[in-house]
């Protein structure tokens, strides 16, 4: 899919969106620091988010058993036991999963600050990926603005942006900053 988000007011420059069909799965990127017990594959049709859930997964698979409790369980346990922080995921087609880190892990990361933002984050890229909703956007010009079909070049394309909020905003970042550098040159 593309679609043309924005035009300059002169017509020379745009900025398209682009699907980007061949997105790195984020929970790959060796940076992560959330670790995922995936609770529900729906019958296998999703595979687990992580595959080993991270240092605490032993405490899971004891408390797995409860569909009841078993996650409010969990949350206290990682809280009270570990100082930590777990955010549940539930998306509408993917696995039910929980993210966490223990307290251990958030006082080296920010002193526990903004913990549960990253750990959020980090669950909001994921789910983006297993949407399909990862973008990239191209940057164009034309010398032809007021043709009936101009021809357009490339001039810069950036992709990898997680999440189509994300991808407009850095889109229109890009075609302001085009735009400010081709009237620079022309004054």
């Amino acid at each position: 899919m593309t679609d043309v988000l924005s035009t300059t007011d002169d017509g020379r420059l745009r900025v398209r969106l682009v699907r980007d069909e061949h997105a790195e799965n984020p929970r790959n990127d060796a940076e992560t620091i959330a670790h995922v017990i995936t609770i529900d594959t729906h019958l296998g049709q999703y595979g687990p988010v992580d595959q080993d859930g991270g240092p605490l997964a032993h405490i899971w698979r004891r408390l797995a058993w409860n569909q009841w409790k078993g996650v409010e369980t969990f949350e206290r346990y990682v809280a009270i036991m570990h100082g930590g922080v777990v955010l549940e995921s539930s998306p509408e087609r993917g696995p039910r999963s929980l993210w966490y880190v223990t307290g251990e892990e958030a006082l080296a990361l920010d002193a526990g600050l903004l913990t549960e933002g990253y750990v959020e984050a980090e669950m909001q890229e994921y789910e983006a990926w297993l949407a399909g909703d990862v973008w990239g956007f191209v940057v164009e010009e034309t010398d032809q603005p007021d043709a009936d079909e101009p021809e357009w070049a490339e001039v810069d394309s950036c992709h990898g942006f997680y999440g189509g909020p994300f991808a407009r905003a850095q889109a229109r970042d890009a075609l302001r900053f085009y735009a400010g550098r081709s009237a620079g040159t022309t004054a």
